[in-house]
């Protein structure tokens, strides 16, 4: 969190609580810059969107993050697509309401710095997807998304699909589909009852991973 917890008990102040579903859509790449969200609970996709509709995935952020702010900041449209990974409780903030209580606050250098390490987290994760085998892109994405899940069980339901996944570490479905076949013959990862995937045993994925690359 990086205004501090007295801070951002204020901010959340500053409007209502609501509960988005998982896979909605928080912040649209493109849109205008009218508000940023407080997430309270849940985890996020940072997607970047293609000139032919591919998605990249960013970044993972999870519970007692901004998002959206830096757009709001500059005055920009956003850069990013932002997706519930799970069910989210969020806190909409109108940008009027929110530059006015960084102003107040003091809080534009620090929310920067945090602006820029997390651009500079996105360069490294875009660096990963080119390079990195396709267990590795895919062991690597599971585990941001166990990272920053708002559940403290050992296991994490993904509510994306093959396809979306496959979209998002940028390799097919069918490699997808290969590198997930050793996981799921050792129950490391399930098919979820809701659709999705189950992960249950994250480290020896990410073991196996390595060991492909």
């Amino acid at each position: 969190m990086v205004i501090g917890d007295k801070l951002w008990a204020c901010l959340k102040a500053l409007a209502p609580q609501c509960v988005r579903p998982a896979r909605s859509v928080l912040l649209r790449q493109g849109d205008p810059a009218t508000h940023v969200i407080v997430l309270e609970s849940g985890s996020t996709l940072i997607t970047l969107a293609g000139n032919c509709g591919e998605r990249t995935l960013l970044a993972v952020r999870g519970s007692g993050e901004l998002l959206g702010e830096l757009a709001v900041l500059d005055s920009q449209p956003r850069t990013a697509t932002v997706i519930a990974a799970e069910s989210c409780r969020i806190r909409v903030i109108p940008a009027a309401a929110f530059l006015t209580f960084v102003e107040e606050h003091d809080l534009l250098a620090p929310l920067l710095r945090h602006a820029i390490a997390r651009v500079r987290e996105s360069e490294t994760v875009r660096l990963e997807l080119a390079t990195a085998s396709v267990p590795l892109r895919l062991a690597s994405a599971l585990s941001r998304l166990v990272d920053a899940a708002s559940s403290s069980t050992s296991d994490l339901a993904v509510r994306l699909t093959q396809t979306e996944l496959s979209q998002m570490i940028g390799a097919s479905r069918n490699a997808v589909v290969n590198a997930l076949k050793p996981w799921r013959e050792q129950d490391w990862v399930r098919t979820a009852s809701g659709g999705g995937l189950l992960v249950r045993d994250i480290h020896s994925i990410q073991s196996h991973a390595r060991t492909q690359a």
